[in-house]
């Protein structure tokens, strides 16, 4: 197939690529840099008209946005994070139109920060709640313009991604390093859940979900095993072979970080129904083998 990618140079994208290549598809790449070659087309310049290179497709896929990890959460960060999205999905959908042939499916990328915190709820695709937050609005919004293709006869899949588990970025990384340093311990109050996701799985998902004509909608992109916050760092600590004893209380991760603290002080309980019910095979499945194959090559 020939896979249109937005968003290709990001952590998501770039394994996404990987996969998707050596599954023996054709991936063209939009960028905003002047590349001249055939794996990438430049969009979102004035003037540009990317469907012209482009031609045709089998599939989109839409991982293209300012990032939720990098920066403090100031009004003219969120701002950004939720702008970059309304804009690059508005240009996607409007390149898919132009094309003399629609594609078959867009995956969109989401997050299940659309789902409200809570200690106690279990969250699937079922579930209609929407949180009131700056996340659950900017993920609710960038759903409802992605699934708009549909009435161009698009199959559309919002994949909403856990929190990805991998060394090259995101916020693994952080929660690894007190670990690293002999200083890890609880973060807040520890019952916060974790519905975490190891990267390739994250990058097999969705070439599931190209593959897979059942999966449509709401697709829940998170391992089946999540583990509350004071578990997540024990494990972490378990796996690195250091203690677990110095705590980070919410107070200090608020000034740490501002309104992004609520990333790890506050978390959703997330089943991902539709892969489980169709077969998806997860490649780490458990906590602990997904942070033996991160970390003990690299303590």
């Amino acid at each position: 197939m020939k896979i249109v990618l937005a968003g290709g140079s990001g952590l998501i994208g770039q394994k996404v690529t990987e996969v998707l290549q050596e599954a023996g598809h054709q991936v063209v790449i939009l960028t905003r840099k002047n590349v001249m070659d055939d794996q990438h087309v430049e969009w979102l310049s004035e003037g540009l008209l990317p469907e012209d290179a482009i031609g045709y497709a089998d599939a989109f896929i839409n991982l293209a946005g300012v990032s939720i990890n990098d920066g403090r959460w100031s009004e003219n960060h969120q701002r950004l994070i939720y702008e970059s999205r309304m804009t690059a999905t508005d240009e996607l959908l409007r390149i898919i139109r132009a094309l003399p042939k629609a594609p078959s499916i867009l995956i969109n990328a989401s997050a299940i920060g659309i789902y409200p915190a809570d200690k106690h709820k279990l969250y699937n695709e079922q579930s209609n709640e929407v949180a009131s937050d700056f996340l659950g609005k900017t993920v609710h919004d960038w759903e409802q313009k992605a699934l708009s293709a549909e009435k161009d006869g698009l199959r559309v899949v919002c994949t909403r991604f856990g929190v990805v588990l991998s060394l090259d970025g995101g916020a693994f990384p952080l929660m690894a390093l007190p670990y690293k340093l002999f200083a890890g311990g609880t973060v807040g109050t520890g019952k916060q859940w974790v519905s975490w996701v190891h990267i390739n799985d994250v990058a097999r998902a969705i070439l599931f979900a190209i593959e897979n004509r059942n999966l449509s909608g709401p697709v829940n992109v998170t391992a089946p095993s999540p583990k509350r916050m004071k578990e997540f760092g024990q494990t972490i600590g378990a796996v690195l072979r250091r203690p677990h004893w110095i705590p980070m209380p919410s107070f200090a991760m608020k000034l740490a970080l501002g309104k992004k603290s609520a990333l790890v002080l506050t978390g959703q309980h997330v089943k991902p129904e539709k892969l489980l019910e169709n077969d998806f095979e997860f490649s780490f499945p458990t906590l602990e083998s997904a942070l033996e194959n991160l970390l003990t090559k690299n303590v």
